[in-house]
């Protein structure tokens, strides 16, 4: 319990390399999450030459993390093991729709989080890359990833070289509702996300991006719509190229 409240993303690491064993059992650990019918719709693939990191580290918008961790792990959404599986044993597989693509996601998501967990009690850092389904296919083409499979997040992990502060949570009744779902009142949106625009860090993004509010960073400079949009129809398009009926 103290391991998962002493959570922190780790941007910055030693060159020291994570042994083959280790790896594996971080690994091992992710399988042992809870998914879908216990079909384990997922996969990982494990980069850590040099060159082929720096390959990939474009398609993760240059950020140092990706070529200074030792281990980069590309977690996928994967319906395609299963699918041979049921071809060679001649069932008539159904996976390559929306509910299909939901439960793989949740599959890899699942997995994704034991593994860095169990990396963490390890005293290993990680760091979640949102970078991989914003250029999906790039990854497909560089990673040779087959119909049925997609990259959902990637990984950064190695022994961390830095000791950030811990990161601002929203109170638990903000994320929280009792037998039902209860909507926000302005003065609760305003209470709820008070402490955060408050803290010293969201006064100064603010004042450095030129912005009234810290919801304007988010909107305006940091995820904005037309970027949403345009990633949102290049995901839909890489889908179906990977087989999906969307």
């Amino acid at each position: 319990m103290e391991l998962l409240f002493q959570h922190r993303s780790i941007r910055q690491y030693k060159s020291t390399p994570v042994a083959d064993d280790l790896l594996n059992q971080i690994i091992e650990a992710g399988t042992r999450a809870s998914n879908t019918g216990n079909m384990q719709l997922y996969s990982v693939v494990v980069t850590r030459d040099e060159e082929k990191k720096a390959q990939l580290a474009p398609l993760h918008f240059n950020q140092p993390m990706v070529k200074q961790a030792p281990v980069l792990l590309t977690i996928c959404a994967d319906i395609n093991l299963f699918n041979h599986w049921c071809k060679q044993r001649k069932a008539d597989a159904g996976y390559n729709n929306l509910l299909w693509l939901m439960n793989s996601t949740i599959d890899a998501s699942l997995f994704a989080q034991n593994l860095c967990v169990e990396a963490e009690s390890h005293g290993l850092g990680i760091c979640y890359l949102g970078t991989a389904l914003y250029n999906a296919q790039e990854f497909i083409d560089a990673l040779e990833l087959p119909k049925g499979v997609i990259p959902v997040t990637a990984i950064v992990l190695g022994y961390p070289d830095q000791e950030p502060p811990l990161t601002d949570r929203l109170p638990l009744n903000a994320v929280v509702h009792h037998e039902k779902y209860v909507d926000f009142k302005d003065e609760q949106v305003n209470e709820l996300f008070s402490e955060k625009e408050n803290l010293p860090s969201s006064r100064q993004f603010v004042s450095e991006n030129k912005k009234e509010n810290l919801a304007q960073v988010f909107t305006d400079i940091r995820y904005k719509k037309q970027d949403a949009e345009a990633f949102s129809a290049k995901l839909m398009d890489t889908l179906r190229k990977q087989g999906f009926e969307l």
